[in-house]
């Protein structure tokens, strides 16, 4: 029997990834398809399993990528083929959004479909711009008109100077185009010059802007400082107020690109999340283990002639024990083996494993670690460092050095590519790694792998690698001095070398920044 197909028609909310509700994230986490307007955020589409078809429909202005009919005909094909659809709309599905033609779609094919309301851009984008819709005394009540009321010729309709007459606060979506006639035909129904007004771009987001004026002068006044769409616009008395937050996080506003694997690429996006940045993944590095490689089945079979194991990853740790089932080998062999690993993050994944570490050097790199070995190995041990391919030569040198006996094998590598390359079908022209690191203020890097990857990823996609106007991040001296290798220096490279520090170093370097400005 066919499987049912079931569409929900999810709002994004407003812009912010922390404003969309829980339940459309759990949403976006399970579906087989997302069908999705033009997106304030990529966080959305990186929520959704890797197996998801990502398609794009978004209308902006001067281009669409699809009619209504069109998007209507492919939500019916996904859910009649038996796929769970999500079909993503900034804002709320109905607030101009037109989730109810293609409910009425649905259901002439009798297609299941659940919708999850969206926090409007309407109330949200100005009360996150300190412009409360209402207030008591001065606004109690409030509309919302869209700016395009008709596709192509005149957007406003003959009879729009009624809105001039209607008491408490406008707001406008999508009217940044029609700004001149809405403010001139609201002025000639009746609204007073004098009224106080707003226009509030990429509301909710870092780089929000916002422009005051009385409504007569508030074309010239967007003019002048150059507000570009998206922008909601307010007109009447509470557009006056300034009721912003006052309690910002460190990093509110502040715009950092990340490169990594997908797991430590979410621990970083959250921590940097919680300081308030905008977090854009920049870098997708794909983990390709070498376990079954001759070297590693060898190291395997002869796990009794090694006396410690040493971890610098826990991506090193997860695979080494992957490798060691698939050997047909399990944790007796490893009963007469120490461990050693480069710091708690590699401790942590080693734990969980059922092992605890034997020594872990109090600085979390390869120098360090290559030291402390030495300080504690004798000519009759012998090591086995399973690791990445290109791996620091910092720890080699020095355990050859101290004329300790190892075995240096590539366990693992790590690949760069941008996020979202082969998963999005019809995506925006400017869905693309220019577009998501051209406006960054830190891009970071936590490994020397990294740092290779990205710029081999860059230079194959015929894409320029280096920022002018970002601060490069590193998490380390040996990932800093990798970047150098690559012909550019470091900016800021943390003092401790896991993702606390990483965060730290940017938040320090961010209140300098603000200090001097």
């Amino acid at each position: 029997m066919k499987k049912q197909g079931i569409v929900y028609l999810v709002g994004a909310g407003p812009g912010d990834p922390g404003l969309m509700t829980i339940k459309g994230r759990e949403l976006l986490a399970s579906c087989n398809a997302v069908v999705y307007d033009h997106l304030a955020s990529e966080h959305f589409l990186g929520w959704v399993p890797g197996t998801c078809r990502k398609l794009y429909v978004g209308k902006q202005a001067g281009r669409h990528s699809m009619k209504q009919e069109e998007i209507n005909e492919l939500l019916v094909t996904l859910a009649l083929s038996g796929l769970t659809v999500v079909r993503l709309k900034g804002g709320d599905p109905f607030v101009f959004g037109r989730g109810g033609e293609e409910i009425l779609a649905l259901e002439a094919h009798k297609i299941p479909y659940v919708v999850v309301p969206g926090d409007t851009s309407a109330v949200a984008v100005a009360e996150y711009a300190g412009r409360p819709v209402t207030h008591r005394a001065v606004s109690r009540s409030f509309h919302v008109i869209t700016g395009h009321m008709r596709e192509g010729g005149e957007c406003l309709p003959p009879d729009f100077e009624n809105y001039g007459s209607l008491p408490g606060t406008l707001v406008f979506l999508m009217g940044l185009g029609q700004l001149p006639a809405i403010t001139q035909r609201l002025i000639t129904g009746g609204k007073s010059p004098d009224t106080p007004a707003a226009v509030i771009e990429r509301g909710t987001l870092p780089g929000q802007r916002v422009v005051r004026a009385a409504l007569s002068r508030l074309h010239d006044a967007v003019q002048r400082e150059g507000i570009r769409t998206p922008a909601v616009i307010v007109v009447g008395e509470t557009a006056a107020y300034d009721m912003k937050c006052s309690a910002l996080r460190p990093l509110s506003g502040i715009r950092v690109g990340i490169t990594g694997t997908e797991q430590f690429a979410g621990r970083l996006t959250r921590a940097l999340e919680a300081q308030g940045a905008q977090v854009s993944w920049v870098l997708d590095m794909k983990v390709i283990s070498h376990a079954e490689s001759a070297p590693m089945k060898d190291a395997y079979k002869n796990l009794e002639q090694y006396t410690w194991i040493v971890f610098t990853s826990a991506n090193g740790v997860r695979l080494f024990f992957l490798g060691l089932r698939a050997a047909g080998r399990d944790y007796r062999s490893l009963g007469h083996v120490k461990f050693a690993v480069i710091g708690e993050g590699t401790g942590r994944e080693l734990e969980r494993y059922g092992f605890q570490e034997d020594y872990m050097p109090d600085s979390y790199c390869a120098e360090a670690l290559g030291q402390g070995l030495c300080g504690i190995l004798t000519p009759a041990d012998r090591l086995l460092i399973a690791r990445s391919k290109g791996g620091s030569p910092v720890l080699t040198r020095l355990l050859g050095q101290a004329g300790i006996l190892f075995d240096d094998i590539p366990l693992y590598e790590v690949k760069g590519s941008s996020v979202n390359d082969s998963s999005v079908n019809n995506s925006p022209a400017n869905d693309s790694p220019a577009d998501k690191i051209e406006t960054l203020d830190y891009l970071t890097f936590a490994s020397a792998s990294g740092v290779r990857a990205y710029f081999e990823r860059m230079d194959s996609i015929g894409m320029p690698s280096w920022l002018p106007d970002a601060k490069m991040v590193c998490i380390g001296d040996i990932t800093a001095r990798e970047l150098e290798r690559s012909g550019h220096k470091a900016h800021i490279t943390a003092s401790s070398y896991h993702i606390g520090g990483l965060v730290q170093a940017i938040i320090d370097h961010a209140a300098l920044s603000s200090s001097k400005s």
